[in-house]
């Protein structure tokens, strides 16, 4: 079992910056370490189905991102601290959304389906 715990969120003004992490943590008797999982961001806005975001690698390595937030966000890990970030940039209206952190053991960075969920963090941009 994995939990994941993300920070970060908060309402900010339209063309500002925030970034969110998300704390990993795991029982040791799985055997595995956070270096081994691929790690995303995804978001649901009101109303909306959860949507992809971003992804990484285990090493970090490769990264993916939607359309939507290429240019304006950059996922990164730290694998020493077990931690995955979101550093998002030039907010807009429409990025409005509950960001969840996500690990997947068995599936790749580019096609990431997810095993474990956080519970979200609120982001709010006013324009």
């Amino acid at each position: 079992q994995v939990q994941l715990v993300e920070s970060g969120g908060g309402l900010v003004q339209a063309g500002g910056s925030l970034r969110l992490s998300c704390a990993a943590s795991w029982t040791a008797a799985s055997g595995r370490t956070f270096s081994t999982y691929a790690m995303g961001w995804f978001r649901q806005a009101p109303g909306k189905e959860r949507e992809f975001v971003a992804s990484i690698s285990w090493s970090g390595g490769f990264t993916y991102y939607a359309d939507s937030v290429k240019g304006r966000f950059t996922i990164s890990r730290d694998n020493a601290k077990n931690m995955v970030y979101l550093q998002m940039n030039s907010l807009k209206s429409e990025d409005t959304a509950v960001y969840y952190c996500a690990a997947s053991y068995g599936s790749r960075a580019g096609n990431l389906r997810p095993d474990y969920w956080g519970q979200g963090t609120q982001v709010t941009v006013s324009s």
